[in-house]
């Protein structure tokens, strides 16, 4: 294992990874923060590089240079910075050089992300593609219910357990669900993902903990729980099926759109989500940009020969 040189002191790998590691809640995150880290470390130990703000900017600069996504940059620096944070906190580098890498910026993201969102008749079209008589079927049809109706993440929806279903103001909730930066909420609960959620209980026989278990094609629970990357490969699977490339953040932003569609107010949905700030809840519903109604489909131009 590559050993990190840290100032005033040197410790193992591992020990310097686990400073970050534990501080992250997420276990999807913890999975990019290590790989990002480990890949920044064996890159300077490999270079003879000291671990300071020089060597980072150096590190973003290879990073642009492979041709990575900013976002991917983004999350690589994000690690990076919580390292230094974290060795200086416990003694393995001094303050000044921690403030330093601390203080690299962000590859900056220009222009408008497109998202994806699905129309009301894909939705209904999804939430109907797993078979409905199966114990997977309905398994399936759970989780997708959760990620459209419910606007959940993908790592939410993994860790959500049946003691988190409740009640609140006389209806069923989602009851303390906690997000990202440890944010707790509480989602409402729409009549038809709960009865999907009251199908999928009685089909495995299930009554507590994890809501989503991972199920083999012949209907038997492997294990306790999916994970966030197998409710990825779950709402690609279905989405290939109604004929859409699909993520499963693209269903959360479908909840946000259809629910602002149907008279949904922006601070609820922000709420829902989860969003600390109201632009990101914008964004969601795609209003900086209209794609359906493009101001530039209205110029009055076309081709001759088409007259």
């Amino acid at each position: 294992m590559t050993a990190l040189a840290l100032v005033p002191r040197t410790a193992s790998l591992d020990s310097v990874l686990a400073l970050v590691i534990d501080t992250v809640s997420s276990e999807e995150t913890k999975r990019h923060y290590g790989h990002a880290l480990v890949e920044f470390l064996d890159w300077r130990a490999a270079c003879a590089l000291p671990f300071n703000r020089a060597s980072v900017q150096a590190w973003r600069a290879e990073l642009e240079k492979r041709g990575l996504a900013p976002s991917t940059i983004n999350i690589c620096l994000s690690a990076i910075r919580k390292l230094a944070r974290e060795a200086a906190h416990n003694g393995y580098l001094d303050a000044a050089t921690a403030a330093g890498i601390d203080e690299v910026p962000n590859v900056r993201l220009s222009g408008n992300r497109a998202g994806n969102w699905l129309t009301q008749q894909q939705a209904q079209a999804l939430i109907q593609a797993p078979e409905p008589d199966t114990v997977k079927g309905k398994r399936d049809r759970c989780a997708l219910s959760l990620l459209v109706g419910c606007g959940l993440r993908r790592a939410e929806a993994a860790q959500l357990t049946f003691e988190h279903v409740g009640e609140r103001d006389g209806r069923f909730c989602l009851v303390d669900i906690r997000g990202k930066r440890g944010r707790i909420r509480t989602v409402p609960l729409p009549g038809w993902v709960k009865i999907a959620i009251d199908r999928w209980k009685e089909a495995a026989q299930l009554s507590t903990g994890r809501i989503l278990r991972a199920v083999n094609r012949h209907g038997q629970i492997t294990r306790d729980s999916i994970s966030g990357s197998g409710i990825l490969r779950l709402a690609a699977r279905y989405g290939r099926e109604i004929g859409v490339t699909l993520k499963a953040h693209d269903l959360r932003r479908t909840c946000a759109k259809l629910c602002r569609t149907h008279g949904g107010k922006l601070e609820q949905i922000q709420m829902l989500l989860g969003h600390q700030s109201i632009q990101t809840t914008e964004r969601y519903l795609g209003t900086e940009q209209d794609l359906a109604n493009a101001p530039n489909d209205r110029l009055g131009l076309k081709w001759k020969e088409e007259e």
